[in-house]
C-alpha cells in the first residue's frame, strides 16, 4: 500500500520551537486515537522554515487529514 507523508510548514523566527510543540500534539493524537503510526518528525529547512510531518498509509489519509488539516502532503517513498 502507497503511504503518504502529511505536512504542517512553520515559518518565522520561532519555527522550531512551534514544529517541536506541533509534533507534541500530533504524538498525543496518534496515542489518544491508538493509530498505527510509526513514522513522524521534524525537518529544519532552513532557519525561518521548519515542518512537522506524519507518514500514513493512503488508505487511512481522508480521516487523518480532515481532522488534522495539513498543510500539504506527498507521497513517502517506500
Amino acid at each position: 500500500m502507497r503511504k503518504l507523508k502529511l505536512i504542517w510548514d512553520f515559518r518565522g523566527p520561532t519555527n522550531k520551537h512551534t514544529a517541536e510543540h506541533h509534533l507534541i500534539h500530533l504524538k498525543e493524537y496518534i496515542n489518544l486515537n491508538k493509530l498505527d503510526i510509526e513514522k513522524t518528525g521534524i525537518e529544519t529547512l532552513n532557519e525561518m522554515h521548519s515542518l512537522v510531518y506524519l507518514v500514513v498509509e493512503e488508505s487511512k489519509m481522508k480521516s487523518i487529514r480532515d481532522t488534522l488539516k495539513p498543510h500539504r502532503g506527498q507521497i513517502f517513498p517506500s
